[in-house]
């Protein structure tokens, strides 16, 4: 069973978060079975990136979807995992070209520092005009040097765009994806108020950064084989039987797809009348398959032009067909 665990440290700002992807991360694997599967490159990848959104989705408030992208000028085109609110997930990617064995980051995607990472938060309840938010990193440094670990693109992802400092440790194989974050949390109702001085603030501050370095450095002890094989408690005990944490109950990350034959009407008139007919004219129908769960969905001459006769709702952006 998948499963999510969320921490505190007593008396510190520092949370941690731990993931555990066995079913559902199978049912990602399982989905692309009939064309052939990922390459093992891929497979870890994808599944770091999965773990690493359902992470980052567990620890902000917000009601919609988390879509966290890879795409650049590698043989692999695009990469894309997607986490809602409950933690439901689905993820798919798209190889254009042989993948070498042992490829890194920077040669699956990055081959000539045009990689980027992407993450979108898309509202499930939009205002009129209301547009998903996105932030986009590159895979290099500031000197232009080539980042070959995803852990640390969203750790400066989180750095810049939420002021947080963050350790991630990501790992994956065909059996699991799994990942540990652990954030500094901001302190408020520090400072000048109440006559408190600079220099205490400046302590406490300091103070403050410490207890993260030090959490964070039992955090980056944790191998790649250990994440992949050791249960929850036996991981948080071995890292933190120092550090008095309260740990809250689990949550249940589970595999979802939201596509669906209404939706991918949506998409079909989003194309046009023109478009679908001469699609019609070459194949005699019209064929969609869902990128993420493998459901295949079929129109016929007659679904096709009540389609354009009784239109429904255009699919939303995040729906990837083929």
């Amino acid at each position: 069973m998948s499963e999510l665990h969320k921490f505190l440290f007593d008396g510190l700002p520092v949370r941690g978060m731990l993931v555990r992807l066995t079913g559902s991360w199978q049912e990602v694997l399982k989905r692309r079975e009939t064309s052939g599967g990922y390459p093992v490159e891929v497979t870890h990848l994808l599944g770091e990136m999965t773990a690493a959104a359902t992470l980052m989705q567990a620890s902000i408030n917000f009601n919609g979807a988390l879509v966290l992208q890879i795409f650049g000028d590698g043989p692999l085109k695009l990469a894309v995992a997607e986490v809602q609110a409950d933690l439901s997930l689905r993820a798919t990617a798209t190889v254009t070209g042989d993948i070498p064995s042992d490829s890194t980051l920077s040669e699956l995607v990055n081959v000539n520092n045009k990689g980027r990472c992407a993450i979108t938060l898309d509202p499930k309840d939009k205002f009129p005009g209301q547009q998903a938010y996105q932030g986009v990193v590159p895979l290099f440094g500031d000197e232009h040097e080539k980042i070959e670990k995803l852990s640390e693109v969203l750790e400066h992802y989180m750095l810049q765009s939420e002021q947080l400092d963050t350790k991630l440790i990501l790992a994956a194989d065909g059996n699991m994806a799994a990942g540990l974050l652990i954030q500094r949390l901001p302190v408020t109702g520090k400072g000048n108020l109440e006559g408190q001085r600079d220099s205490q603030a400046n302590e406490d501050q300091i103070g403050e950064n410490e207890d993260y370095k030090r959490i964070a450095m039992l955090a980056s002890t944790l191998k790649r084989e250990e994440l992949l094989t050791l249960d929850a408690d036996l991981i948080l005990r071995r890292l933190f039987w120092e550090e008095p944490h309260t740990r809250f109950e689990p949550l249940a990350p589970s595999f979802s797809c939201s596509c669906s034959r209404e939706r991918v009407e949506g998409m079909l008139l989003s194309l046009g009348a023109e478009e679908v007919e001469s699609i019609i004219e070459e194949k005699g129908f019209v064929d969609v398959t869902c990128e993420f769960c493998g459901s295949r969905y079929e129109f016929d001459p007659i679904d096709s032009a009540q389609i354009f006769t009784h239109p429904v709702s255009q699919l939303p952006p995040n729906d990837t067909v083929q």
